[in-house]
C-alpha cells in the first residue's frame, strides 16, 4: 500500500489540494494527515478518499470539526491513531504532545511513527521504529509531502508548489 502523508496545512485548502494531487499522481492509495488541519475546507478535501487525520496543537475547534468530519464520513482519530496496514503497525500523532510521543517510542510493537509539528521533513530510525515527518504545507521554506510504500519500506518526499 502507498500512503500519502501530509501535515500542517493550517487551514490552507489550496496547499492541501496541491499536496494531495502530487501524492495522487504518484500512486497514493490512502491519505494520512498528521495534524494542524485548521478548518472545514481542509477537511472537505478528505471527503470520499481513503484517509484519516489527527489533531494538532493549532486545531482549536475540535468538537465542531469532529462533528463536521463525521457528517462527511471522514475518519478523525483525535490526538492519536493506531493502524495495521499491510502487516505493519503504524502510529500517527501530531508530535506536540510529548507524553504520546514517548509512549510510542517506548512501545516496541510499532513499525512506523508518522508525525508533523516541526514543519521540517525528516526520516529517522530509533531501533526498528521508523519515524517520518512529511514536512509542512504552510510556514515551511520548502513545502512538502511524503509517500510511503509499506511493502518495500521506501519513502519518497515531494516538493509542493502552491
Amino acid at each position: 500500500m502507498l500512503i500519502g502523508i501530509l501535515s500542517d496545512t493550517h487551514d490552507r485548502p489550496e496547499a492541501m489540494a496541491a499536496g494531495m494531487e502530487v501524492l495522487r499522481q504518484n500512486g497514493a492509495e490512502m491519505f494520512i494527515h498528521c495534524g494542524d488541519v485548521g478548518g472545514q475546507k481542509v477537511i472537505d478535501l478528505l471527503a470520499g478518499v481513503n484517509g484519516l487525520f489527527v489533531w494538532g496543537n493549532t486545531d482549536f475547534d475540535q468538537a465542531n470539526l469532529s462533528r463536521y468530519a463525521a457528517n462527511l464520513g471522514i475518519d478523525c482519530r483525535g490526538d492519536f491513531a493506531e493502524l495495521q496496514l499491510d502487516g505493519k503497525h503504524i502510529a500517527v500523532t501530531h508530535g506536540h504532545d510529548h507524553q504520546i510521543m514517548w509512549r510510542i517510542l517506548a512501545d516496541t510493537s510499532y513499525d512506523y511513527l508518522l508525525h508533523g509539528h516541526t514543519h521540517v521533513a525528516s526520516d529517522n530510525r530509533v531501533g526498528p521504529l521508523r519515524i517520518i515527518n512529511p514536512g509542512a504545507l504552510h510556514r515551511a521554506s520548502r513545502k512538502s509531502v511524503a509517500l510511503l510504500d509499506l511493502q518495500k519500506d521506501v519513502l519518497r518526499n515531494f516538493p509542493v508548489i502552491i
